[in-house]
């Protein structure tokens, strides 16, 4: 049985950091490509980044790239994203998601995927 729990969240005021996690368990982390959705209030569902299966190569979405950093510890079966120079409108639940296939496809499908968790909150804020 997937399953994927988030944790890390919470407020943070603006130009912060925070790392999430995500515990995977009932697949095969290493040989499959898993990511991170958020949703905002109000928004629809939007891709952040992903991590390919094997190769470990990482995808973002424009917004985030070069302030968050998606890493994987196979040996524990998590997945992180590393999220700094925080800004008020990366304000969202963010989820982890996999579709346990060895690929990312496009990062705007990562909402799309199969399995995900329950999420947890991001809040940026002064």
């Amino acid at each position: 049985q997937v399953q994927l729990v988030e944790s890390g969240g919470g407020l943070v005021q603006p130009g912060g950091s925070l790392r999430l996690s995500c515990t995977a368990s009932g697949f095969a982390l290493r040989s499959s490509s898993i990511g991170w959705f958020r949703q905002a209030p109000g928004k629809e569902r939007e891709g952040v980044s992903c991590s390919n299966g094997g190769d470990w190569i990482t995808y973002y979405e424009d917004s985030v790239k070069a302030r968050f950093t998606i890493s994987r510890d196979n040996a524990k079966n998590t997945l992180y994203l590393q999220m700094n120079s925080l800004r008020p409108e990366d304000t969202a639940v963010y989820y982890c998601a996999t579709d346990l296939k060895p690929f990312c496809g496009e990062i705007k499908t990562i909402p799309t995927y199969s399995y995900r968790g329950q999420g947890t909150q991001v809040t940026v804020s002064s």
